[in-house]
């Protein structure tokens, strides 16, 4: 229905036609251009010119069209199925088939009536109803939650719930904070009688580990129905296909509700991500052997990184510097003694030269050694070393000195020091530390240093270098010009009752220098180690030109394979300057990759490891829980249903005399100057004026 509506008062249109009747009058009144026509000619042009001008001028008070929209809603009913594994578990093909019809029925019932919603939920809400309970955990309050937002604000007139009541995920749904305005029918499924079943429960350890670390993993175990069974705990190391038992205990079973934790001990012997397995051993008449075991998974890191500190002889600061450095369980520090070292420099990731070059040993080979590997090191001078030698072994300092004579200093902090930070604490106590003894001379500064420590000599303040920190050759390197910091352990702890301002001091320099940058040109990169089996693997990788520039002109391809040697080739895509991969959703298990590219003529490799765990959520608790189910349609007014009577919900919610349709209307305006008709119709009338006052003679 349609209707117009004015911004001025209606009455105007009297003035509006008035006005075109007296144009149309003063027109053609008294005109004598059409006096040897026929009389109707002037009445007919008259009453166009009097329509036109009257329909113009009505048009600039802004008449409005109103229509009203009528629409009729019919009532929303929600129907959700549970998707999950613990539904599929409890049902047999028979019992699945039978179901599937009676469900099918309802849907065909209330179809027709009303506007039916399907949903499967689980691990997330999908569109429609499937039948393969597949989904790996279930959440019912997010179901209610969604629900709520989508149908609030409609005519929603009941929600048909099929569950067994059990959730993993989410909140209790009787408390959820969706607050519904219909009832909640609950179709009841899976078996509410308690069986025999053993179970574990929880197991709790840490994600990450160090090589050669031990770690603690605590299990929770839980046995239903099982009283005066006995059992076993067992934890395996998975490697490919094959086990290998780690740690067995017996578990007795005294009473019929179980519970028990146990602590197990286990060894990082090998670096990269490791699957354990933790299985409580099954006993005759189980329900289900599925929650026997769990496989964890821990990511095992080769952080460790080998410091040998070499000395020209004996010496107190040696111990010093080795205890500071293993209270990091990040190195692992050897000691030897340049006159019977014949290791090989490049198996140490770091090299302390105590004293070194000495005045007895110039230490050559080792100094070659370090710069053909490219090994980062830190010197400590002496009244052993040989300062000419020690100026050409490196470019940071260059101490020049006409005698032996040595001088007492202390340690004062460069407040302009940025490479790393220093706490308070130590900046204000380390001044006041016992002094050390530097070589008395002149000290000139390599431009690619920066000092972190000045000599203060007695109460005198100076520019020369104690602690400096730089760059050789492409290699960071730090010297510290003085020895005996043995003292400055020991006056820590007589002042403070710890170690931590002098290992502070050695521990970030050494963290500072032994600190590889990641210069390779073609890296691959992951977003964690460790995937559920429900998630996509994502990967992202970069290529970088001989200016260490973003390029992905070359494709690149990857090659995945499991633990059973199967391999799945994929090609990069190519997002900005880099690369992105969606692999998709893998098979729990091991994984190795590689990625290949060719750029400029140039082969790029980058290999890695990963693995997908599973996700045993839905095998934990096989008893189904019904009470909740009547709970949460007490709460919203509905009722609990069983299989075998799903028939009758269809008939209870066609007799509701609530669900009815509702009508909305909706009122819809727009201005009647828009309507192309009432142009064509103005065009008509003043052009049918025009063409008769032409034809007959009139300009």
């Amino acid at each position: 229905m349609s209707n117009i509506s004015f911004q001025y008062p209606s009455w105007y249109l009297i003035l509006c036609f008035a006005l075109g009747l007296a144009y149309a009058l003063i027109l053609y009144y008294r005109d004598t251009t059409f006096k040897d026509q026929a009389s109707w000619l002037k009445w007919l042009m008259g009453i166009l010119r009097f329509l036109s001008v009257g329909l113009i001028a009505s048009l600039l008070l802004s008449p409005l069209l109103k229509s009203i929209i009528t629409d009729v809603k019919k009532p929303v009913i929600v129907l959700a199925q549970d998707g999950s594994e613990s539904i599929g578990m409890e049902m047999s093909d028979e019992e699945r088939t039978s179901y599937k019809t009676a469900l099918d029925q309802l849907q065909s019932e209330l179809g027709d009536e009303y506007d039916l919603k399907s949903y499967t939920f689980g691990s997330e809400i999908r569109e429609g109803i499937t039948y393969n309970f597949e989904d790996k955990s279930t959440d019912i309050a997010a179901l209610l939650s969604n629900t709520y937002d989508l149908y609030s604000n409609q005519n929603l007139g009941a929600v048909i719930l099929a569950s067994d009541g059990i959730y993993n995920e989410g909140s209790n749904p009787v408390y959820a904070s969706a607050q519904l305005a219909a009832p909640v029918y609950t179709i009841a499924l899976g078996d509410t009688t308690p069986r025999r079943d053993l179970i574990v429960k929880r197991v709790f350890h840490n994600k990450i580990a160090y090589l050669g670390d031990k770690f603690s993993v605590q299990i929770d175990l839980l046995a239903d129905n099982a009283t005066g069974s006995n059992s076993q705990l067992s934890v395996y190391k998975v490697d490919g296909s094959g086990t290998r038992l780690l740690h067995q205990e017996a578990v007795s079973i005294g009473n019929s509700s179980f519970f028990t934790t146990r602590e197990v001990i286990l060894e990082a012997n090998n670096a990269g991500v490791q699957r354990y397995r933790v299985v409580f051993g099954q006993v005759t008449g189980e329900v289900s052997t599925r929650n026997n075991s769990k496989d964890i998974f821990v990511d095992v890191l080769d952080a460790r990184q080998k410091v040998l500190v070499l000395a020209n002889a004996p010496h107190p600061d040696i111990t010093s510097i080795k205890q500071a450095l293993t209270s990091n369980k990040n190195y692992d520090v050897e000691i030897d003694y340049v006159s019977n070292f014949s290791s090989q420099l490049s198996a140490y990731d770091f090299v302390i030269l105590h004293q070194l070059p000495s005045k007895l040993n110039d230490a050559a080979g080792i100094l070659n050694q370090i710069q053909n590997n490219k090994i980062p090191h830190l010197f400590f001078v002496g009244a052993q070393s040989d300062l000419s030698r020690f100026n050409q072994a490196q470019s940071l300092v260059s101490i020049t000195s006409g005698s032996d004579n040595l001088n007492q200093v202390q340690a004062r902090v460069n407040p302009a020091f940025s490479l790393f930070k220093l706490t308070e604490e130590l900046k204000n106590e380390l001044p006041n530390f016992a002094p050390v003894i530097a070589p008395f001379g002149d000290y000139k500064i390599g431009g690619e240093s920066e000092i972190l420590l000045y000599q203060r000599i007695g109460k005198v303040d100076t520019q020369y270098p104690l602690c400096l920190i730089g760059e050789n050759n492409q290699v960071k390197v730090g010297v510290f010009c003085a020895e005996g910091i043995w003292k400055w352990r020991l006056f820590d702890f007589l002042q403070n009752n710890n170690h931590e301002i002098f290992d502070e001091v050695i521990t970030k320099t050494v963290q500072y220098l032994s600190l590889k940058e990641d210069k390779r040109r073609f890296r691959v990169n992951l977003s964690k180690n460790i995937f559920d089996e429900n998630e996509a693997i994502y990967l992202d990788a970069e290529l970088y030109n001989e200016s260490y520039e973003l390029v992905n002109e070359p494709d690149v391809s990857l090659s995945i394979a499991n633990g059973e040697g199967r391999e799945f080739n994929y090609t990069f895509n190519k997002s900005g300057n880099a690369y992105t991969l969606n692999a998709g959703i893998l098979p729990v298990g091991d994984y190795t990759f590689r990625a290949n590219t060719n750029y400029n003529s140039e082969n790029f490799n980058y290999t890695g490891q990963f693995s997908v765990q599973p996700i045993q959520l839905e095998s934990y608790a096989m008893t189904a829980d019904h009470n909740m189910l009547k709970l949460l349609s007490e709460k919203y007014g509905g009722q609990l249903f069983y299989p075998d009577n799903i028939a009758s919900i269809a008939s209870l919610i066609q007799s509701e005399e609530t669900l009815k349709p509702v009508i909305y209307e909706t009122a819809k305006t727009k201005p009647l100057i828009n309507l192309k008709w009432l142009f064509f119709l103005l065009l008509t009338l003043l052009t049918a004026e025009w063409f008769l006052r032409r034809y007959f003679g009139a300009y």
